[in-house]
């Protein structure tokens, strides 16, 4: 089953669903109860040909309605349904000179931490070319066409809407298959929030002849493939000389340059622990203290699941929590797995020098403070408290210089 890459609180549920929705629904339920290739194929078809024509002329509103049903209901449909819808918004189909080519939406994300403002924003002509040539001769496929979007993207700057993510996919394939430089509004995107760890990412389209493989694991020639772990070590090893410079002042991580989905899953999953890691570092310079000065309150919460974990950072002799990390529960997660989302965390901890470590035995509801927004978190007497650091501590986040 596809995981959700969105946060797992639930929205209202609707008492009766559109015409569209129930058909998705019932279409989503008829694949996930078949028992043949054959029947998944009829079930796919008619899940592809209403989700492409809801996207293509926005009003993705029914795909949501029928998301959120199933979602409360069963779980196996969801998740071909979300598949279904991920795979219309990221992958089109486009004629050219009588021949059709398949176009996939990629992403090639970064993993960054840092005291500092983690950058975002346009990239240099220089380094885009050359990091537009690294994907192309490092992990696609030999005979694909290829277009990047010239911009580091926060989370934040991503289409949030799979009819608008279905635009841009159509957009930069045109641009791709007639080598034309994407022409995308990057002058409106939102302001990144400033986080001590997040995510960045650089986008593009890949297009290949329909049936021809799309990157290098793909290929079957002996001497154009290369495993998922060769292209990788290829592009950390060619691409990050050119990504240094756009998150200066940053550590950071590459990941496989991949399908937009399931890269989005995969860093919001790698990202974690280096939140926990960075909310650390950033106390001890902060604070002026050692990690072993420092106390962890971990407590669960969500409406009837966990949906999050979150974690309040204190000084050992104080109540006020000072800094404060949510790990999200991604997908099929739960506290039942080996081992558990909190074991990791705990580990995450010990690893940085934590060893103070409390953990809230009851799931709360999640708060939020009604001024600004923020998460609310636990402290060591089971209160769920604003973070907020010490008047004497070092705590603005600057720009790195």
């Amino acid at each position: 089953m596809k995981e959700n890459r969105h946060p797992r609180a639930l929205r209202d549920r609707k008492g009766h669903l559109s015409p569209d929705a129930d058909r998705l629904v019932a279409a989503a339920l008829g694949l996930s109860n078949s028992g043949s290739r054959i029947e998944d194929r009829y079930w796919e078809a008619q899940l592809q040909v209403r989700i492409e024509r809801l996207l293509e002329g926005g009003h993705p509103q029914s795909i949501y309605d029928a998301l959120d049903r199933l979602n409360q209901t069963d779980a196996e449909a969801y998740g071909a349904l979300i598949e279904a819808v991920e795979e219309s918004s990221e992958a089109v189909s486009i004629e050219v000179d009588g021949a059709r080519w398949e176009a996939l939406l990629v992403a090639a994300p970064l993993i960054v931490w840092t005291r500092f403002r983690i950058p975002s924003g346009p990239v240099p002509g220089p380094a885009a070319s050359a990091l537009s040539a690294h994907w192309q001769a490092h992990v696609l496929a030999k005979n694909t066409r290829f277009a990047m979007i010239p911009y580091l993207y926060s989370i934040d700057q991503l289409p949030r809407d799979f009819a608008e993510l279905r635009r841009l996919t159509r957009k930069l394939a045109t641009a791709a298959l007639g080598a034309q430089a994407p022409k995308v509004d990057l002058k409106s995107l939102p302001e990144t929030a400033d986080m001590l760890a997040d995510s960045r990412f650089l986008l593009g389209v890949v297009a290949a002849p329909a049936g021809a493989p799309l990157f290098r694991w793909q290929e079957t020639e002996p001497h154009d493939h290369a495993g998922r772990v060769q292209c990788l070590e290829s592009w950390i090893s060619q691409g990050r000389p050119n990504l240094e410079p756009l998150v200066a002042g940053c550590g950071f991580e590459c990941l496989l340059p991949d399908a937009y989905h399931i890269n989005l899953r995969e860093s919001d999953r790698r990202v974690r622990p280096y939140a926990v890691r960075a909310g650390v570092h950033f106390l001890t310079h902060a604070l002026r203290t050692e990690p072993g000065a420092l106390r962890a309150s971990i407590g669960a919460f969500g409406e009837g699941r966990v949906d999050e974990y979150r974690i309040g950072l204190a000084l050992a002799d104080s109540d006020e929590v000072a800094h404060g990390v949510v790990w999200p529960m991604l997908g099929a997660e739960s506290e039942t797995d080996d081992p558990s989302p909190l074991e990791r965390i705990k580990e995450t901890l010990r690893d940085v020098g934590v060893t103070d470590v409390r953990v809230w035995p009851d799931l709360a509801e999640p708060e939020f403070c009604e001024d600004c927004g923020t998460p609310l978190y636990p402290n060591e007497k089971g209160e769920i408290v604003h973070a907020e650091l010490p008047d004497d501590s070092e705590s603005e986040i600057a720009h790195f210089h």
